[in-house]
């Protein structure tokens, strides 16, 4: 559920195309926010998953979240009537929640008092909101948990997802991110912080990671949920495996609330610990799925990142950022990322980062630039870093009948 199509194969074919989702959004060029540019996700009819009632009781960023857990059941192949329900849980992120519902309704509030107001809005906007409603109408009674941490709180979710399964909690969890946080008040927010780009004569061109004249990120909005689940389970359902989870970590900056730790201790701590955990060494990663926001400090100080952690290794790893062609979708990028390392592996082919034009020698690695490249990937790994200086780093590795790349002999969850 993205700003590059709805479903998987719209949005894969859009990003190896090089296409951008992001445009002048209409909401922004009638308000007085300097940045009129947001990545929309466009065509989206919420009727097409949920009933018109339920509807009317969600906030967006919940349809969204619903309504990719709907695609990611159908893509799963999971029969839902022949599996233990209590086995199955969610784990969903967030970074602004019902935000759009509660405005909406605060403008009612304000003009009709509480009597006009919907009787919805409680359940609404909550960061809850949107797990609740996937596993009410999906019938899961495993854990339902939501994370809130920001930008990288739908990676976490997928490694939550992996402990509870590791720990024999669950079997199958549906685990991702959904925020619509493109709203004028949220973005004269970013935008008074100066993390929002200004290139709105340039909508399409204008999220550009890395890339010298970079000035800050467009807002997007979305959803991404994947199935994580316990390998041999996968095994006797004959599952499509797209990828075998073998290392994740988060830490913590405890730097500053808005800017990267410009050494990236905490960053390369956690990078390293994912690796250790898979058991994998540098030298064997394939594709790094970059956070890559497009902010000056951001994507700087991600580079540092990536030169510590690999050391000699930097500069021959492929790293790209997906968010030049997506924008910044929030608590939904982390997922929608590791999505894209899912398919970089199965179809061996790295995403580019579009918009690259004039080269940062502060941003000096091989950044994909323009147009996607064949490759055979078997080990990926993606970084989400977020405000508050948190990071949280994935590795997936290709499927292998008995054992996949790495080395790590540990690992149980699957993503399907």
């Amino acid at each position: 559920m993205t700003p590059l199509g709805i479903g998987t194969e719209a949005f894969w074919s859009n990003i190896l195309a090089g296409k951008s989702g992001t445009d002048r959004a209409p909401v922004l060029m009638k308000s007085d926010c300097p940045c009129k540019v947001a990545g929309e996700v466009r065509d989206f009819r919420p009727e097409d998953w949920i009933s018109r009632k339920d509807v009317r009781r969600m906030d967006r960023f919940a349809q969204f979240g619903l309504a990719a857990s709907y695609m990611a059941l159908q893509d799963s192949g999971l029969v839902l009537e022949k599996e233990n329900r209590q086995r199955i849980g969610v784990a969903m992120g967030t970074a602004y929640a019902g935000w759009e519902f509660a405005a909406r309704e605060y403008e009612v509030y304000k003009k009709g008092g509480v009597e006009a107001m919907s009787s919805y809005m409680g359940i609404a906007i909550f960061t809850g909101a949107c797990g609740g409603q996937i596993s009410l109408h999906l019938g899961l009674q495993g854990q339902s948990a939501t994370t809130a941490t920001g930008c990288d709180c739908s990676s976490a979710t997928i490694a939550q997802a992996a402990d509870l399964i590791i720990k024999g909690d669950a079997d199958v969890m549906f685990a991702g991110g959904a925020d619509a946080p493109v709203h004028p008040v949220i973005v004269a927010a970013l935008g008074a912080s100066r993390a929002l780009t200004d290139r709105n004569d340039e909508p399409a061109r204008a999220s550009r990671p890395f890339d010298q004249k970079r000035d800050g990120f467009v807002m997007s909005e979305g959803a991404g949920v994947l199935v994580v689940e316990e390998l041999e389970h996968a095994l006797q359902r004959k599952a499509r495996i797209y990828g075998e989870l073998t290392g994740w970590a988060s830490t913590c900056d405890a730097y500053h609330m808005c800017q990267p730790d410009p050494d990236g201790t905490q960053a390369v701590r956690c990078v390293q610990t994912a690796l250790a955990r898979a058991g994998v060494r540098p030298e064997q990663v394939d594709y790094l799925n970059a956070h890559g926001t497009s902010t000056l400090l951001g994507d700087r100080a991600e580079t540092t990142v990536v030169k510590k952690s690999f050391g000699d290794r930097a500069y021959d790893v492929p790293i790209s950022s997906i968010k030049a062609a997506l924008g910044h979708m929030q608590g939904a990028c982390g997922a929608v990322e590791m999505g894209a390392c899912c398919l970089a592996i199965r179809d061996n082919v790295i995403p580019a980062t579009i918009n690259y034009e004039f080269p940062d020698p502060d941003c000096d690695l091989d950044v994909v630039p323009n147009v996607a490249r064949h490759r055979r990937v078997d080990i990926a790994v993606s970084n989400s870093l977020g405000f508050g200086g948190r990071n949280t780093t994935l590795v997936v590795e290709r499927y292998r009948n008995g054992r996949v790349t790495g080395q790590n002999d540990g690992s149980e969850a699957s993503g399907t």
